[in-house]
């Protein structure tokens, strides 16, 4: 006999969690996990007190479920999720609904709404951002997949999603099959951007200034009462401020090799498939890579000259100049990871609504940040605006951080202090208001080698041209082998 709302599978940290969420807010829910220890330790610590069902096997879940079912699923992506989806897909009824809460690639989540939607059901594949303590308390929920779905599952996400102060969760349908798990991917390399220009900012005041973990705390805790209020500044602060065993800052025991789970791989791979410059979040990636190459950079320190990485000059000047450094950075990689949106959803035939995706960020998630409620207005002033950054808003806000900002790169590059995430949203900012880019020598060299063609300055666009370029100075070129 049915007796339970919602089925959940997998109960890692983020699938307990999330069970005990459901559970918080009402709703009757029966778990199953393929190793029944892991069910069996759940329960007797916190599911059984929480009136959590448990269950041995996948039928017995199905059975436990109201129509029509609702199943989540809280498991590896990839393959393990297509094992798991094709034994629910014999047990449950035509109408019944898989959800997918795992960190999937947007593609297979392409794949997998059509291919159950053609077995006669329906499926989610839905972003959930917030961690361990968002799952548990409330996290941003990025659902898309079937659009017939969404009514049957709209009152369980928005209930455990995090609220802003006037109530309103931080869960809303994003678009059709890929679009709620491209949203979160786009999500995560920002989130990696934002991560990276920390560190940066981090690295030029420890290393450049030789400022303490005390003064870098402080630092950091006073940035939170300006723009750059936000979850990873807030706990930025609180990192600086522990101490190790030994009464050391504990940071300067951490190893400095960043891992990274591939989502901001996934962003940096699809920004090129669709030709966004999405430059910070790629160069944000590339330093986790040259980060883990620890043994080659200990070997490289011994051989390799540079500066002494040693920044002069009135301490609090250079830390504002940081700030700003670090706040137009972040302003373009949030306008870089909307231009990708944008881009994806032409390509995808999604409906986007980026001022509310914008919302769905502001509570539960790890790039919550007082700059979202701008963005927000950004898109509200103008839905169609092809970058934040000519938004008259961040417009000006950029003007006023550029001349710290400039001073910030110019001081790191004359330090030997690397900042590519700094540089590259500088560059891509610089990039972007340049009217007339040396690319037409670039375009010229393609047709002078492989007959690419290019357009003209004085015709219509659209109109291709070849040269000759050879016959038309009159003279041989290097032989081409």
């Amino acid at each position: 006999m049915p007796t339970s709302d919602i089925g959940l599978i997998g109960l890692a940290v983020m699938g307990r969690n999330l069970a005990l969420n459901m559970a918080d807010h009402g709703y009757r829910v029966a778990v199953y996990n393929r190793t029944t220890a892991k069910t069996e330790a759940f329960m007797e610590e916190e599911g059984r007190a929480a009136g959590i069902a448990s269950t041995t096997t996948l039928e017995e879940l199905v059975d436990l479920l109201e129509t029509p079912r609702r199943v989540m699923l809280m498991v590896q992506a990839g393959p393990g999720t297509d094992a798991v989806i094709g034994q629910l897909l014999e047990l449950l009824d035509e109408g019944d609904i898989i959800i997918d809460g795992g960190n999937a690639h947007y593609e297979d989540t392409i794949r997998r709404t059509r291919e159950i939607e053609e077995r006669g059901f329906l499926f989610i594949g839905t972003g959930v951002s917030g961690g361990e303590e968002g799952a548990r308390y409330g996290p941003s929920i990025m659902p898309g997949g079937s659009v017939a779905a969404w009514p049957a599952v709209k009152d369980v996400l928005q209930a455990i999603s995090a609220k802003v102060a006037d109530g309103t969760p931080c869960c809303d349908w994003v678009g059709s099959d890929g679009a709620g798990h491209y949203v979160k991917m786009v999500h995560n390399g920002i989130e990696y951007g934002d991560m990276q220009v920390l560190a940066e900012a981090y690295s030029l005041m420890h290393v450049g200034l030789g400022m303490s973990y005390d003064d870098l705390a402080a630092t950091f805790r006073a940035w939170k009462d300006g723009p750059l209020d936000s979850y990873l500044t807030d706990i930025t602060a609180d990192i600086m401020a522990v101490p190790d065993e030994d009464g050391e800052p504990l940071l300067e025991k951490v190893l400095d090799a960043a891992g990274q789970k591939g989502t901001g791989k996934w962003t940096g791979i699809s920004s090129l498939t669709l030709g966004v410059p999405v430059t910070l979040v790629a160069e944000a990636v590339f330093a986790r890579v040259l980060s883990a190459l620890k043994d080659q950079r200990v070997a490289a320190a011994d051989v390799l000259t540079g500066p002494d990485r040693g920044i002069d000059g009135d301490r609090a000047d250079i830390v504002s100049d940081i700030h700003d450094a670090l706040y137009g950075s972040k302003i373009v990689s949030y306008a870089q990871g909307f231009m990708l949106l944008r881009a994806a959803a032409a390509e995808y035939g999604w409906s986007l609504d980026y001022g509310s995706i914008a919302y769905l960020w502001r509570e539960g998630c790890i790039i919550r940040s007082v700059l979202l409620e701008h963005i927000k207005a950004a898109f509200d002033r103008a839905p169609d605006i092809a970058s934040l950054v000519i938004d008259d808003y961040f417009r000006l806000e950029l003007e006023q951080a550029l001349p710290g900002w400039r001073r910030t790169v110019v001081r790191a590059v004359e330090a030997g202090i690397p900042v590519p995430a700094y540089s590259a949203a500088l560059a891509f900012y610089d990039g972007y208001r340049t009217a007339r880019l040396p690319a037409n020598l670039i375009q010229a060299q393609r047709d002078y080698f492989g007959a690419h063609t290019y357009e003209r300055v004085d015709r219509p666009r659209g109109e291709f041209f070849h040269t000759e370029w050879l016959d038309n100075l009159g003279r041989s070129g290097p032989n081409q082998g």
